[in-house]
């Protein structure tokens, strides 16, 4: 969208352009002109830290370092550059960089110092700059430098993932003013997150990278700045990072009680079945277990009778945001919303968490689920104001229907749901004929759901023989995990799963995963190809929104709209963490709120022990 079509949009929602969106600082020292020198931001309200915080509340400063902790990986890898679209990145490859501020996992939106031990922010909200900490160092000892992040920033944009250039889309320029001092210039005030996106920025060196090709898989040990660096691995079978023992920031406060394990360990796995098997024997330490009928029946073995083995739930405050089944709307037969309706129709959900998942699950019904910024009811207030304007470009039922999905006995006999997926079918132009549903020229109905692993071919395959009773010809193809990346990043697909986190301040990434620019992209996360102007148009209004209380209400009508259009049959969602682990560990009193906070644990020498020796009558 162009600056002055936001502009204008935003006057017609009785909106001030020009308005300052900054994020709220902590108390800090005035700068002239207004602006505010500080040591941490929050969209949410001031931090609760102050600028002499010691730690963090939830972790444990002496804790102890050293030992080991080992856990899987699915498929493969072929890169250490996690950062592009070509190649299969190792998992943890993220553990060797540093960032320019350091998230709170207590605090919702909330970023304290890291690399950047200063944050200036100006009245007009047009721009960031963050002084560096004089001691950062990357492992080879020379100094990360401003230089380094704005060459980061042109890097990541230009040869990086498509992500990036939609995620900094708003940021104009960036300047190394000093060695230790780089400015962020924005395009506008009225993207109010972008200063704490960019403190989520991984630092590169510059240096290292010189001579090679940035845009490509690399299988060297990277250099970096962070905990971590690679110790030795075996491509495409394991991993293993080292902590480096003089990391420069192990004493930071945001550090401090953190990244406690001698070494992280990654083993390979083809499946999960086979990966559960290895944590029973003993050679992975940790594992969440995400599939709930292993949670049930998978854990009665003689480890964890004894009390070897842990397994423990810790509930959350997360927004589980959307998995669903998600159409390719690239495809002609799912452009249709009332096909796609028909869809939501025929999986019965009711039979599925009953007789699959233990009843876990409770049913995603938002794109936003489990927290405040789903919609529900009928739109009122401010939000009703909103889609106002948008009032014969969304489909009209948004104004006069509460959106619902069906809801089945959970006998398995989904009659009603057949019934009135039928009559949807038929109006979109489908009839039954020989048990086949076809076209007014004669076509099938048919399509390829595509799955990485078999761990949802169990739920895949209930579900198309619900799609096979309307006459639907449903294929599921398994792939690995290397050529199911490639299909997605490519769009080569009819249905596959799409999950979509979310967090309590949804901003940029909506635009990767909701607008048409993106569905055009490839390697960019809009996996259903979702390109409607008044979706685009919502999706800024999301970005720009000015405070809370009006970002629940653009996030509610953007959630209402996308829903209302049927683009995706919704999965299901947890609450808690679901954990089990060898009994070698400690752990923090509490963990934080919006995180499981593993890389607060460590590795109990006096547990290892025991553990080690009672093993041995295993």
């Amino acid at each position: 969208m162009r600056r002055r079509d936001l502009l204008s949009l935003s006057a017609a929602l009785g909106l001030a352009p020009g308005v300052s969106r900054a994020v709220t600082p902590a108390r800090g020292t005035a700068l002239p002109g207004g602006g505010v020198r500080t040591h941490a931001m929050s969209l949410l309200g001031e931090p609760a830290l102050p600028a002499d915080f010691t730690h963090f509340p939830w972790v444990n400063p002496d804790a102890p370092k050293g030992g080991e902790i080992a856990l899987t990986a699915l498929g493969s890898y072929d890169s250490f550059n996690p950062f592009v679209i070509r190649g299969t990145a190792a998992v943890g490859s993220t553990l060797i960089y540093d960032t320019l501020l350091k998230e709170s996992a207590d605090e919702a939106s909330t970023e304290y110092p890291y690399i950047a031990q200063w944050i200036e922010l100006p009245a007009d909200g047009l721009g960031v700059t963050f002084e560096l900490n004089p001691a950062a160092r990357w492992h080879d000892g020379r100094p990360i430098t401003a230089a380094d992040v704005a060459w980061t920033l042109d890097t990541l944009r230009q040869h990086g993932r498509p992500f990036y250039r939609s995620y900094w889309g708003d940021v104009s320029e960036v300047v190394a003013e000093a060695e230790r001092r780089v400015a962020f210039r924005f395009r506008s005030n009225e993207n109010r997150e972008l200063a704490l996106i960019l403190g989520q920025m991984p630092v590169l060196p510059r240096h290292w990278w010189e001579g090679r090709e940035f845009n490509r898989p690399i299988l060297e040990a990277p250099l970096g700045s962070g905990p971590y660096r690679v110790d030795r691995f075996e491509a495409g079978r394991s991993v293993t990072y080292r902590r480096v023992e003089d990391w420069w920031a192990r004493d930071i406060p945001a550090m401090r009680g953190t990244h406690n394990f001698g070494a992280y360990r990654y083993e390979y796995f083809r499946d999960t079945t086979v990966a559960l098997e290895a944590f029973k024997a003993g050679q992975i330490d940790f594992r969440t277990e995400n599939v709930a009928r292993d949670w049930a029946t998978a854990y009665d073995f003689p480890a964890r009778r004894r009390g070897l083995v842990r397994l423990d739930e810790i509930r959350h405050e997360l927004p589980t945001g959307m998995q669903a089944w998600a159409v390719n709307l690239r495809r002609p037969q799912f452009q249709d919303a009332r096909v796609r309706r028909a869809l939501i129709e025929l999986f019965d959900f009711e039979w599925m968490n009953a007789n699959i998942f233990f009843g876990a699950y409770a049913r995603t019904n938002s794109y936003f689920s489990n927290s405040e910024l789903a919609s529900g009811g009928l739109p009122t207030g401010r939000e009703l104001a909103i889609l106002e304007r948008f009032r014969g470009r969304v489909p009209e039922e948004v104004f006069t229907q509460e959106y619902r999905l069906p809801v089945t006995d959970g006998s398995g006999n989904n009659r009603d749901g057949l019934r009135r997926a039928l009559a949807l079918l038929q109006q979109a132009g489908w009839q039954v004929r020989d048990r086949r549903l076809v076209n007014a020229a004669g076509q099938r109905f048919e399509f390829e759901i595509l799955l990485q692993g078999a761990t949802f071919e169990r739920v895949a395959l209930p579900y198309v023989q619900a799609l096979e009773r309307v006459g639907m010809a449903v294929r599921v193809r398994t792939v690995d995990p290397a050529q199911y990346q490639k299909r997605m990043d490519e769009f080569d697909y009819d249905m596959t799963i799409d999950s979509m986190g979310q967090s309590l301040s949804p901003g940029n990434e909506q635009r990767d995963y909701f607008t048409c620019a993106k569905a055009r992209e490839n390697g960019s996360q809009n996996v259903a190809g979702i390109c409607d102007p008044a979706i685009d148009e919502l999706v800024e209004l999301v970005v720009t929104a000015p405070d809370r209380e009006e970002l629940k209400a653009r996030t509610r009508a953007l959630d209402r709209v996308l829903l209302w259009h049927n683009y995706m049959v919704p999965h299901w969602h947890s609450r808690t963490f679901r954990l089990a682990y060898w009994d070698k560990f400690g752990r923090p009193e509490r963990n934080p709120r919006y995180g499981l906070g593993l890389d607060s644990w460590w590795v109990d020498p006096a547990r290892e022990r025991a553990l080690t020796e009672a093993r041995r009558t295993l």
